[in-house]
C-alpha cells in the first residue's frame, strides 16, 4: 500500500500533499515521490525509479506532469468526506436544495430530510 505523507493546512495556505518515495520510506527515509507506478502501486523519487525502471521494462510510471493517473491519498479522501461544522462527522447525505454535501447532524439540524439523497 502506498503511503502519504501528512497534508499541510497551515498558516492558511493551500493544501500541499506530498507522496513519499515507498522504497526510500522502507529505509525510514522521507523522499519526495516523482513517479507512481500503477503496475506496482508505489512511488518512486529520481534516484529510486532508475532502477526501477532498468528492473521492470515493462512498466511506464507516471511523473509529477501527469498526478491525474495517480491515487488520491487516503487521507485527502478522508479531509474531503469530514464535514465541515463537525468535524468528528462523515458527509453523508446531499441536499438538493442547498446543493451542499452535509453529515447526518447537519441534515437535522439545517435541511428538509425529503430533499436529502444518500451518498453510498
Amino acid at each position: 500500500m502506498a503511503t502519504f505523507s501528512q497534508p499541510t493546512i497551515e498558516k492558511g495556505s493551500d493544501m500541499v500533499l506530498d507522496f513519499l518515495c515507498s522504497t526510500c520510506e522502507e529505509k525510514k527515509l522521507e523522499e519526495s515521490a516523482d513517479y507512481y507506478c500503477e503496475s506496482c502501486a508505489k512511488f518512486f523519487c529520481r534516484k529510486c525509479i532508475d532502477l526501477h525502471s532498468q528492473l521492470f521494462t515493462q512498466h511506464s510510471p507516471h511523473g509529477r506532469g501527469d498526478m491525474k493517473k495517480w491515487p488520491v491519498a487516503k487521507k485527502m479522501e478522508d479531509f474531503l468526506l469530514k464535514c465541515d461544522v463537525h468535524k468528528e462527522e462523515n458527509n453523508e447525505m446531499f441536499c438538493e436544495d442547498h446543493s451542499q454535501l452535509c453529515c447526518n447532524k447537519c441534515a437535522i439540524l439545517n435541511h428538509r430530510y425529503f430533499f436529502l439523497s444518500h451518498l453510498s
